[in-house]
């Protein structure tokens, strides 16, 4: 689904920040990536989400070179990821079932979809009680809850993780991680970034570990190892 091919990334202050990357993801993979902060795992997710171009080497989502996409063909793409962030990025203003309608309506869906669909991703996620709240209702983890309800409501293909559970604690972290393994169980491919060693030992899934914009390990059955 995802491969990264000779990929390089240089800044104009001649910094570094991913050097000759190589790795597929496959469909329905659970993929983690490890490493310390500017290791390279955040920019390696923005080449995926095309908000960053490689000074080398191409970046491809199934067959399509992401970086020969024009505009209109952009948005199809991204269309088909769904994002989740360590600061949520919810609408304060909106309750939970309108943060989700709302991305929602901005793929072109109908009101009876809307109607359809946001209830039963809340249920999917454990907040089928609190589609009316708002966000400053909920705890840190419900606000997680959401916005992976909003990330998965126009089932996309691939969902990107980056640092989920990082304002989280044990017990939220424990329910955002199970939520994204039943999601990954149902056929979405999942990128998950963390600096959590309990997450990543406890997942038992594959783990790509980064230092200094390099790839240097790819486990099958991973540990947390740096």
């Amino acid at each position: 689904m995802i491969h990264f091919k000779n990929v390089s990334k240089k800044y104009h202050d001649h910094s570094v920040a991913l050097e000759n990357v190589t790795f597929n993801v496959l469909p329905k993979e659970f993929v983690s990536i490890v490493g310390h902060s500017g290791a390279g795992k955040t920019t390696l997710l923005k080449m995926i989400l095309a908000e960053e171009k490689p000074t080398a080497g191409s970046v491809f989502f199934e067959s399509i070179d992401i970086n020969d996409l024009k505009k209109s063909e952009m948005n199809d793409l991204r269309r088909r990821i769904g994002t989740v962030f360590q600061d949520f990025r919810l609408l304060p203003h909106k309750t939970a079932f309108e943060n989700i309608a709302f991305a929602m309506e901005a793929a072109g869906r109908t009101d009876e979809e809307i109607a359809s669909d946001v209830p039963h991703v809340l249920e999917l996620v454990d907040l089928g009680n609190k589609m009316q709240s708002f966000p400053h209702q909920l705890s840190g983890g419900e606000k997680q809850r959401v916005a992976i309800a909003r990330a998965i409501v126009n089932q996309p293909d691939l969902i990107i993780a980056d640092e989920p559970t990082g304002n989280l604690d044990p017990v939220n972290t424990y329910d955002v991680i199970q939520i994204l393994k039943k999601i990954n169980d149902l056929g979405t491919t999942v990128i998950l970034t963390t600096h959590n060693k309990g997450v990543i030992d406890s997942l038992g899934k594959r783990v790509i570990t980064m230092e200094n914009g390099k790839i240097i390990r790819d486990d099958q059955e991973g540990k947390y190892v740096l």
